[in-house]
């Protein structure tokens, strides 16, 4: 049996496989409400047979959107929208989870195929925020730093998005720490510029990030898993590293955090990343190693043998599959027939399987 398609159990969810989807901004949302493109993208990836398939990075304020056609989850419209996506998803045996996410500095830019640059307020642009007054690059906006007084605020919006998210349906929620958002700008010395208690120091720089973590797992059903995505690395020198990665997944283990999404970069525009196939499983390995959590590998895993592979060797507890389910939908049930893995297929397309 491929250990690929062996079961996860965590907490009171069990996962078919350990194939995940992994949260891909669609940017074509009208006014941050998921639309009959999320149904059929998200639908068809539960059909294909993955896990544990993951929306996108859901903002929880308008001011935390990357750009206007992000997701949200700030309204109970929102919430309401989301609900025949989550029924869809779970009828078709996966687990439905969502990741939210405040942009931080970042946020304000246009879609990607529009090039992504930032926006002004003459092209619907808004004003960002982060913990300190450093902008992302020389072409982005100078943000607001937060108060402390806005972060507290802040820590209520959060819980307000996880309980939305529950009457949602979804049964996994992942807290976006990564990328260069607001949560990984807080952990980043390059960022973080701070002299209170929410900088300076590890311990203050990831203070925030854990009362976040913390507020969202209180407000999640204790048999309900809560999974946290981190950039391992800002590959940049004197930048968050792998190091104080480990330190913050045993903090996130205490915390009550069922699964450390591992990934990478983010933070600035012009590091060097040595992208290459599983080039960010090392980084899933240690923290599953050292900090003694499960832990989940992404990043160019394109092929079956290659999934199995960590995941068999104990590198990773699942793999969160990007791009190469963009190029294919059905990759869960294409890797089971190549490993030999007995899985179900949807009974109105059993005539393909053989």
């Amino acid at each position: 049996m491929s250990r690929l398609f062996e079961p996860l159990q965590l907490r009171g969810v069990e996962f078919r496989n350990r194939v995940f989807m992994s949260p891909m901004c669609q940017h074509c949302a009208m006014d941050s409400v998921p639309d009959d493109w999320h149904f059929c993208h998200y639908g068809t990836r539960a059909v294909g047979g993955a896990g544990l398939v993951i929306v996108e990075a859901t903002a929880i304020t308008p001011e935390g959107r990357i750009s206007p056609g992000d997701l949200g989850i700030w309204s109970d419209k929102q919430a309401g929208a989301f609900k025949r996506i989550t029924r869809f998803i779970r009828e078709q045996g996966a687990v439905a989870g969502i990741q939210i996410a405040h942009a931080g500095r970042k946020g304000s830019t246009d879609v990607p195929w529009k090039g992504g640059g930032p926006l002004g307020a003459e092209k619907g642009g808004w004003p960002v925020v982060a913990p300190s007054p450093i902008p992302f690059s020389p072409r982005h906006q100078v943000p607001r730093a937060l108060s402390e007084t806005d972060l507290q605020d802040l820590l209520g919006v959060y819980e307000g998005a996880a309980r939305r998210c529950l009457e949602s349906g979804f049964q996994v929620v992942e807290v976006h720490m990564a990328h260069g958002y607001l949560l990984h700008e807080f952990l980043s010395p390059i960022a973080n510029k701070r002299t209170d208690a929410y900088g300076g120091s590890f311990k203050n720089r990831i203070r925030f990030p854990m009362e976040v973590a913390r507020t969202v797992r209180k407000a999640w059903p204790d048999d309900l898993p809560v999974f946290v995505r981190i950039s391992a690395m800002d590959w940049v020198e004197g930048g968050w590293d792998l190091e104080q990665s480990v330190r913050l997944a045993r903090a996130l283990k205490d915390a009550g955090i069922d699964l450390i999404d591992c990934s990478s970069g983010g933070l600035v525009e012009d590091a060097v990343i040595p992208a290459g196939p599983g080039f960010q499983v090392p980084f899933a390995a240690a923290v599953r190693e050292r900090a003694g959590i499960p832990a989940g590998a992404v990043g160019f895993v394109t092929s079956p043998v290659q999934a199995d592979q960590i995941v068999a060797t104990g590198q990773a507890d699942a793999v969160l599959l990007g791009r190469v389910l963009l190029r294919d939908p059905y990759w869960a049930l294409r890797a089971a027939r190549t490993l030999g893995a007995d899985v179900h297929w949807p009974p109105q397309y059993l005539r393909g399987r053989a």
